[in-house]
């Protein structure tokens, strides 16, 4: 999913984990799910930023030439402006656009 175009909330919501833990009836393992999917938006996010910002990187960077940038500070400010990684997950899990499995419960079920 493209966590740029998400309706994830800009303000963190109160949820209630026991009716969210109903897909998988553990309320760790739904933590785990959400956690997992937020590392990988915020490693996506960070790429795309720095990818974007290397743009601006200058190879005779000194502390005294620091210079500002207008669209450097545009695009840091359009990143710093989107929702955090842990309620863009968040959102994906409760509308069920997060795939995930339990190997465990999965050889249970095998055997």
């Amino acid at each position: 999913m493209d966590y740029k175009k998400t309706n994830a909330p800009l303000n963190t919501v109160t949820r209630d984990m026991i009716d969210m833990s109903q897909d998988t009836g553990n309320v760790y393992e739904t933590v785990c799910i959400i956690a997992r999917r937020s590392n990988q938006i915020a490693g996506e996010m960070k790429h795309d930023l720095e990818k974007k910002l290397q743009e601006f990187a200058s190879l005779n960077d000194n502390l005294e030439e620091i210079s500002e940038n207008r669209e450097q500070i545009e695009i840091s400010r359009y990143y710093e402006k989107l929702p955090k990684p842990t309620l863009i997950a968040t959102q994906e899990y409760r509308d069920h656009k997060i795939l995930f499995r339990n190997p465990l419960k999965d050889k249970m079920n095998l055997d």
